[in-house]
């Protein structure tokens, strides 16, 4: 296991976020502190990180540094990083307020827009869809039968609301989105400076519902399937150590599930989940090689920063799995409120300890569950 996670830690360090990714120092106001964003993918729980987002930003006291993100959490990235090239905290706030609003059933989108922000804000189709028979046909066709023009509205969408030649030539903070390479399986991490609508469309196709996105000639998937989100470019890419995760995939739930739909969601999660982890693991080996001498600690280059981590995590009796299917405004609008109070609640109780130390335990987080390894060892014990 270790040689696997040192593997993926020093190939994650040699992409993305590698040599040519100089640290650069960013102003901070007095008092405030910096914070790089690691947004999950979640369909239209991604409202709740609107919410987590907007709160930060209001409140003034956190300046973001870095952003990451996947899946709708790399949308929800790109308008940040948007907003603040264009004009600073409040004009993020206005950017992301207007996609969400237009994303709603209530918003200004043209039809076909519509259909393709309903098909990213969910794993599988409304059963209310303008398009009700595709979830039928969704299951005996792929995307290339129902849609062999490969039409996608998608990024006109995203072009409307992202001036990506200013997302790309604004140096003061840095941006990575995942997707998932087809054909070789390893997550792909796209960096500020390679930030394009494609991209996003990379990091958001989800498979059953998109021709995969070929970017020079490599198709890509949903980025959550590899790095949800990506965690690791923060290694080297920014002078900030702090990175705060917004998770919306519930990480514990209760019992099992027995109904087939409640089996597919918890599936659902597990894997959406499971990048995630991985890059835990991988984070607290970088750790412990950093306490131990083996890679050099600083913000240089050349140098290996000491993560402290931070979470907060949508409360797992406010998820719905059929949530996610629903893009109503004022749906979106109760997701955001319950991201702002959440986000109040973190920097109420945390915001003294960014910059200091973790309010993660990453070893805990890290590490999988054993049974009773010395009874299990004593009774495969060989006598003598």
């Amino acid at each position: 296991m270790l040689p696997i996670l040192l593997s993926k830690v020093l190939s994650a360090l040699q992409s993305g976020a590698g040599p040519n990714h100089r640290a650069r120092p960013l102003g901070f106001a007095d008092g405030s502190k910096g914070v790089n964003l690691a947004l999950q993918g979640g369909g239209a729980h991604g409202a709740f990180t609107w919410g987590v987002v907007d709160q930060l930003l209001a409140d003034g006291r956190i300046a973001v540094d870095g952003i990451s993100g996947a899946s709708a959490g790399a949308v929800n990235a790109v308008m940040l990083a948007d907003g603040l090239a264009r004009g600073g905290p409040d004009e993020a706030r206005q950017r992301l307020a207007d996609f969400w609003r237009a994303a709603s059933f209530g918003g200004s989108l043209p039809e076909l827009q519509r259909e393709a922000i309903e098909r990213l804000f969910a794993f599988v189709p409304r059963q209310s869809s303008p398009v009700p028979w595709f979830n039928a046909l969704s299951r005996y066709w792929s995307p290339y039968d129902l849609n062999p023009l490969n039409i996608n509205p998608l990024k006109n969408l995203i072009e409307r609301f992202v001036d990506f030649a200013q997302v790309r030539g604004d140096t003061r903070r840095e941006l990575f989105i995942s997707a998932t390479n087809v054909q070789s399986g390893k997550q792909r991490v796209f960096s500020r400076s390679e930030m394009s609508a494609e991209a996003v469309m990379a990091s958001a196709c989800l498979p059953l519902l998109f021709h995969a996105v070929e970017i020079d000639g490599v198709p890509y998937w949903d980025g959550g399937y590899s790095g949800n989100p990506p965690v690791l470019p923060f290694l080297r890419a920014t002078t900030t150590e702090d990175v705060l995760i917004v998770q919306i995939n519930p990480i514990e739930r209760d019992g099992a599930p027995t109904s087939a739909r409640d089996i597919m969601t918890r599936l659902q999660e597990l894997t959406f989940n499971a990048p995630l982890l991985a890059e835990l693991r991988a984070l607290e080996l970088a750790e412990r090689l950093i306490t131990e001498g083996d890679l050099p600690r600083g913000t240089a280059p050349g140098q290996y920063r000491r993560i402290r981590l931070h979470r907060i995590v949508m409360d797992a009796e406010a998820f719905n799995d059929r949530g996610k299917l629903n893009n109503d405004y004022e749906y979106f609008d109760n997701l955001r409120q319950l991201g702002q109070s959440a986000a109040q609640r973190f920097l109420g109780e945390h915001f003294d300890d960014i910059g200091r130390h973790s309010t993660m335990d990453l070893q805990a987080e890290a590490a999988p569950e054993w049974g009773n390894r010395r009874s299990a060892l004593t009774k495969t014990a060989v006598p003598g």
